[in-house]
């Protein structure tokens, strides 16, 4: 019988084979935890793997593959199983305790869309407590067993866990309820808070509202909610959508007009592009890297880029996004929320307070965006293929003469020591060429470089450049440069790539070497090890797999699990709200008072040229023109 302890699962080629004085390459790790694996011959003695990767005693007899089965279930399980349980800080088999998650506006596209499939998503993987329900609240009237058909068509289960999906949401919309009501009515909401406490029965009642409804109407409901279906003996929160305002009166408004009710640390406002995966990663890959935090400043840097893109129009959405404009409705949150984690200091710890710190003190270090450093754009009508693509005015929810922007691009900078003179670029749009959100790290050329005149006059070709892919298909890759194979001395760009749905099939490599030691001239012993590892390898490739390369969980599960655990690191803090305003403000009423008319550019192309003379201002090309996915 074969014992393997181990730490992690990873290929390395590092121990040896303290058996008979015979040398063999440790291919493979475990989780840490003793495994018990049967031979496939009866011939063959017990054989212990120690953890230094050293092999002793003898092989006990298999009859089947029967074990080796057991052993990849369980294994494979247990990598899945344990991942909440390290995540949640409840205790999610607390009888005493229950969580009530209320959606006010359950009706809306919002709450169909990513909400409620969010909740589903968390209750599939075992991430919610024991007890919980879930509560729909709207206008619209509804009986429970219609929103539960309602939420139904929305729900979807994990790719590489599909087999008891359909037991798990009938479940699941068996703790769906719903209540009809107005958003400013506190009798509503106390007829909510009753039948909440029906199903939160006797226990001590955690409840979580999440706001799914328009700004103008966020502390009519919260003053009802605050009043009237707050727990009484466990915590309340508020999860709010953005936007925040439309500047920094009208934000400053709506965050007093919310404290008269609650206090700060029960207001949750989201931005789901800091849940997602690659985000989270990004202090992850800077902190936790040593080659990365020496380079992290204007010495080797010489520009970012933040690029957000769409290949569609407002498509109905006119109405709303022409109050907004990209500018609001992206670069002001979004993209400013991804530039403070770039650009932060490390913090004192990973606590959520010390984190938004240091983001409040990278935007008060940082000029208000001036006009010359801002161009806009709008898209029109085009035709391509033979089909014609509207433009931005023809949106019937649009007014015809609007001048809101669809494309911004802008130049930021932040006065201090570590990033004095960088330029900070942003640029986003909709209605472009390709779909995507990116972090583009350009550095400085080498000084003296010994090859410039193998790159020709292009010294951008010759510049290494980080990009950090968001969405879609997730990515951090590294360009360098190195010499193409062959006699002459010719340069070229190649990446160094981590691409998350292809993260470990570099195991298979294993096989092919296995497979050569299997045929080598040895003695019965050893290819019994051999046998087991080929065996083996399968196993923790399938592990690896279910690990990084299953379907990465939507930026808005790994928001509401925080909300319900109270961690507040992704979610934005109210000074933080108003140095993000104070930035964007100045310029924004500038562009209004003024009319500035934008740029138009075809539906479907890359921008306006506008952006392009932008980043040459400050010696930058773009650095999503190149081919290179």
């Amino acid at each position: 019988m074969a014992t393997l302890s181990s730490s992690h699962c990873t290929a390395s080629y590092s121990s040896t084979f303290n058996g008979r004085g015979q040398h063999l390459t440790k291919l493979f790790s475990v989780p840490k935890r003793s495994v018990h694996v049967k031979s496939p011959r009866s011939f063959y003695q017990n054989v212990v793997f120690s953890q230094d990767g050293s092999v002793s005693s003898t092989i006990a007899p298999i009859e089947n593959d029967t074990t080796l089965k057991k052993l990849q279930d369980g294994l494979l399980s247990a990598t899945s199983s344990n991942e909440c349980e390290n995540l949640v800080g409840f205790d999610s088999n607390d009888n005493n305790s229950t969580v009530s998650i209320t959606v006010v506006g359950a009706s809306g596209d919002l709450a169909k869309k990513k909400i409620f499939p969010a909740l589903f998503a968390l209750y599939y993987e075992g991430c919610l407590p024991e007890h919980f329900t879930v509560f729909g609240y709207a206008r619209s009237k509804m009986t429970d067993a219609e929103l539960r058909t309602m939420v139904s068509r929305t729900l979807t289960c994990r790719i590489d866990k599909r087999e008891n999906c359909d037991e798990k949401m009938e479940k699941f919309l068996k703790r769906c309820f719903y209540h009809s009501g107005q958003y400013d009515s506190e009798q509503n909401f106390s007829e909510l808070d009753k039948k909440l406490k029906e199903q939160e029965a006797g226990r001590v009642s955690n409840r979580l509202f999440y706001l799914s409804i328009p700004p103008n109407i966020f502390i009519d409901a919260v003053k009802c909610a605050s009043s009237s279906a707050s727990s009484a003996n466990g915590w309340t929160r508020v999860i709010v959508e953005k936007p925040f305002g439309r500047d920094s009166e009208s934000s400053a408004a709506l965050t007093k007009g919310l404290k008269q009710y609650i206090e700060e640390d029960q207001i949750f406002r989201i931005d789901h592009y800091l849940g997602k995966e690659l985000v989270e990663n990004l202090s992850v890959l800077r902190f936790s890297n040593l080659i990365f935090e020496p380079l992290w400043s204007r010495q080797y840097i010489r520009n970012v880029q933040f690029i957000f893109s769409e290949d569609f129009g407002t498509e109905g959405r006119g109405g709303y996004f022409d109050n907004y404009g990209i500018i609001r409705d992206i670069m002001q949150n979004h993209l400013l929320q991804i530039l403070a984690l770039f650009a932060m200091e490390t913090p004192v710890s990973l606590d959520a307070e010390d984190i938004r710190n240091e983001k409040v003190k990278v935007l008060r270090s940082m000029k208000p965006l001036q006009l010359n450093d801002v161009v806009t754009g709008q898209y029109k009508s085009h035709t391509k293929g033979g089909v014609t693509y509207p433009a931005y005015i023809d949106d019937k929810t649009v007014p015809k003469d609007s001048l809101t922007p669809t494309f911004a691009a802008a130049a930021l900078f932040i006065d201090n020591a570590r990033w004095d003179g960088v330029p900070f670029l942003m640029k986003a749009g909709k209605a472009l060429h390709t779909k995507g959100a990116e972090i583009r790290v350009q550095f400085r050329h080498v000084p003296g470089n010994l090859y410039n005149r193998n790159f020709g006059t292009d010294l951008d070709r010759a510049t290494n450049e980080l990009v950090i892919r968001v969405q879609p298909d997730e990515a951090i890759y590294l360009k360098i440069n190195n010499k193409v194979p062959g006699l002459g001395m010719r340069l070229d760009s190649s990446n160094l790539n981590l691409h998350y749905a292809a993260r470990c099939p570099r195991l298979q490599c294993c096989s092919s070497f296995m497979s050569m030691l299997s045929r080598a001239s040895i003695d019965g012993q050893m290819r019994a090890i051999i046998h087991i590892a080929l065996h083996l390898n399968g196993v923790l490739t399938s592990i690896c797999q279910s690990i990084y390369s299953k379907e990465i969980p939507d930026a808005y599960e790994r928001l509401l699990l925080d909300a319900i655990e109270g961690e507040r690191r992704l979610f934005i803090r109210s000074d933080e709200l108003d140095a993000a305003w104070a930035l964007f403000t100045p310029v924004l009423k500038e562009l209004e008072q003024k009319k500035i008319i934008p740029e138009y550019y075809p539906y479907g192309s890359r921008g306006p040229v506008g952006a392009h003379y932008l980043a040459a201002k400050y010696n930058v090309r773009w650095g999503d023109l190149s081919i290179e996915r």
